[in-house]
């Protein structure tokens, strides 16, 4: 969280996309942390409110706070270890729907820069080709507008931040990024990130299973 994060979650029910007995799979709205913060007043969040729903949620991955969409939770111990496997080996692959600041040249590409901490301006991440970690990001134009553009984008890696800190060395931060943007491209009301749809294998059948949640912006 950046230093003077306030931290005012939504007051909205939690859609439930699919449910079954091994799996539960939400659409993550903007604003609410994933998992309890670490300071007082940041209790609230996505694991607390389903286990109050379903008390058998168990947490498999995460969003950043101020990303919204599609987030798989497990019912059971084995789903869980069995997800948590999707997503370490790269089997589980995503996509994100974003807003950016300017006009991209072209109409796809791919980047290919390692990320690490930023230490000196946590929770920043950057570009670190002595220290970081491998992180690839696939992006396609999938609509324009004048002063911005719409892009899917699938991370082939899933380092914190990833998206966020390509498309600002891109030199197209995502509008509303309260941590990266600067300037007009921060002026939009939320961050224009949304987790638009995840495929993997379920943990029962071994069937690849695919959830979708419908970008709100």
């Amino acid at each position: 969280m950046i230093p003077d994060f306030v931290y005012t979650p939504p007051d909205v029910a939690i859609p439930i996309l699919h449910e079954d007995r091994h799996i539960l799979v939400v659409d993550k709205p903007a604003g609410l942390l994933s998992v309890p913060g670490k300071l007082a007043g940041r209790e609230d969040c996505l694991v607390s409110r389903l286990t109050a729903l379903r008390w058998d949620a168990l947490l498999v991955h995460r969003l950043d706070c101020d990303t919204s969409g599609v987030m798989i939770f497990a019912r059971t111990k084995a789903a869980q270890g069995f997800l948590g496997q999707e997503f370490e080996q790269r089997r589980a692959t995503k996509t994100y729907v974003a807003r950016v600041a300017g006009e991209i040249a072209g109409e796809s590409g791919r980047i290919d820069l390692p990320l690490g901490a930023d230490w000196q301006n946590r929770p920043r991440q950057m570009v670190s080709h002595e220290h970081g970690r491998a992180a690839v990001t696939e992006w396609q134009v999938i609509g324009r507008l004048p002063g911005e553009t719409r892009v899917r984008l699938t991370p082939l890696t899933g380092r914190s931040h990833q998206l966020r800190v390509h498309m600002l060395e891109l030199g197209h931060p995502i509008l509303g990024d309260p941590i990266y943007a600067t300037g007009p491209a921060r002026a939009a009301p939320r961050l224009m990130l949304h987790a638009e749809t995840l495929a993997l294998h379920h943990p029962a059948s071994g069937d690849l299973v695919s959830f979708a949640a419908p970008c709100p912006f």
